[in-house]
């Protein structure tokens, strides 16, 4: 199998990881925003900040969802190449922004 060909295996078998990863961090970061909102009475502004950190991570991953439905449909080309990338680097903020909003929820409102 020549390198060009691996890769491009290699390339689709990630996004197809990072499909299924993706749609299940959209939906927990969307079950964590309706469980801040029965803590509301707790700390009305930290929990509000944490709902919103939650509800723009959801958002991430689901642009992360669609992009890798779009990158999966594309023929191998250098827009393809570019959407792998932009999607790596949404998952990766998403990802760290999801994790600091988990800090920050386990040390101000629990």
């Amino acid at each position: 199998m020549p390198r060009d060909e691996r890769q491009a295996v290699w390339v689709r078998d990630e996004l197809l990881h990072l499909l299924s990863v993706s749609g299940t961090l959209a939906g927990l970061a969307v079950t964590v925003v309706a469980v801040m909102h029965s803590f509301g009475s707790v700390d009305a502004a930290a929990t509000t900040a944490i709902d919103d950190l939650f509800a723009v991570c959801a958002l991430i991953f689901l642009l992360c969802t669609y992009g890798i439905f779009a990158a999966l449909r594309l023929q191998p080309s250098r827009f393809a190449r570019l959407l792998v990338r932009v999607i790596d680097g949404a998952f990766l903020v998403g990802l760290t922004l999801m994790t600091a909003a988990a800090f920050l929820m386990v040390y101000t409102v629990w």
